[in-house]
């Protein structure tokens, strides 16, 4: 294999597999998923609907769809030893930390766990997307001196995520606003954590290991934990009335604008506009519009200041909007990355199915990069290793 120059650029604009799965067009600011546009899915789909075509290949019919559902439902029944075990941790853990701690847990409740088959992982794929909101909602409830609420089958998957983490009927809008916010986030083709994913199972590992591996990598301020930090500047600036002033200082120190500019998009991040269009709408629903105009107007002075600077391709990504949703919708900030977990767990397993069983066009079984080492030799031939009485 021919070596090319490609290194320390952080697998930037290299491809290293084909996938039918998601696209993204970052000059255009498109979205795919199986050939169908963000915006139509967004505006038309429901969560259920997505994961079933990211999964399969296909929109579902009437009688798919309903047996998709049925599988979820059935699949929320968690074994007592799982919850048992999250009740012993301590409860300053953070919510990314349980998340990935509990799937080595839902692996040992899992009966299938050694059947290798396409069939057996996409049965293992409903388990993880019913469960893992049950993990975030109970681990939420236990940490407050709460038990884990059982699910309520007449609520959809975004509605029962809800009730499971309030205890309350939730409201018909924040229902409806949530599922298309997981519609949103239910791909992004090789992201961070979807590689993390796909390159641990490329070991043979079975898909919980690639989902641990995900969480872990979606746990990252420059991931989806940046979700959060939106949140915590957007609480910092409250009251701040020069922002043109703040975002000046904020880059002239070198520091980010959180929730400003993507590795991929050029453009406005597509899914951004969705989330703003629902910030406002329930903002003006709650009597709560400051967040959202808090938000615009940092939009607003920070592409002024990047077109200032020659940096005319920064723009509102996905995390920058999804912030201030969330916390209308009462969601705590470190609740908000596991929110994105609970959404992209159908993007990850679809992508393991497609690297474990998918139509790899000669792609290597193993992800196996190579590095150049630039460290010490102590000469051609290697250090002499002295014992330690002859150390300096």
């Amino acid at each position: 294999m021919n070596e090319i120059n490609t290194k320390n650029i952080g697998l930037r604009g290299i491809k290293v597999a084909d996938t039918k799965i998601g696209s993204v067009d970052g000059e255009k600011g498109i979205l795919i998923y199986r050939g169908y546009r963000i915006e139509d899915l967004a505006a038309n789909s429901t969560f259920e609907e997505t994961a079933y075509l990211l999964l399969h290949d296909a929109l579902p019919n009437e009688d798919q769809l309903r047996e998709f559902k049925r599988a979820l439902s059935e699949a929320r029944e968690l074994p007592s030893f799982v919850f048992d075990s999250i009740r012993k941790w301590p409860r300053p853990s953070r919510p990314m930390d349980v998340l990935q701690a509990a799937v080595p847990l839902l692996a040992m409740a899992d009966h299938d766990l050694q059947l290798e088959s396409r069939e057996a992982n996409l049965a293992t794929a409903v388990r993880l997307i019913a469960r893992i909101p049950m993990i975030v909602a109970g681990w939420d409830r236990i940490r407050n001196g709460h038990d884990p609420l059982p699910a309520d089958e007449r609520l959809s998957h975004a509605g029962n995520f809800l009730w499971q983490m309030t205890g309350t009927t939730p409201d018909p809008l924040f229902v409806k606003d949530l599922d298309i916010a997981l519609v949103l986030h239910a791909d992004h083709s090789f992201n961070a954590s979807t590689f993390a994913c796909r390159e641990v199972v490329s070991t043979q590992a079975h898909m919980y290991a690639g989902v641990a591996a995900g969480v872990g990598a979606l746990s990252g301020s420059l991931h989806g934990g940046a979700n959060a930090e939106v949140m915590k500047m957007l609480d910092e600036l409250r009251d701040e009335k020069d922002i043109a002033g703040w975002v000046r200082d904020q880059l002239d120190s070198g520091k980010k604008i959180m929730g400003m500019g993507h590795a991929v998009y050029k453009t406005t991040d597509p899914r951004a506009r969705f989330l703003k269009d629902m910030c406002f709408g329930l903002g003006k629903q709650l009597g709560q519009e400051h967040w959202c105009g808090l938000s615009s107007r940092i939009e607003e002075a920070a592409i002024a200041e990047f077109e200032k600077r020659g940096k005319t391709t920064i723009k509102p990504n996905v995390d920058f909007y999804s912030a201030p949703v969330y916390y209308l919708m009462g969601i705590p900030g470190d609740l908000m990355t596991p929110l994105f977990a609970i959404s992209r767990i159908a993007g990850w397993t679809a992508h393991i199915i497609e690297e474990k069983f998918g139509d790899a066009q000669g792609k290597p079984a193993l992800y196996r990069p190579s590095s150049e080492y630039v460290g010490s030799y102590c000469g051609r031939t290697g250090c002499v290793y002295e014992p330690m009485d002859k150390r300096k």
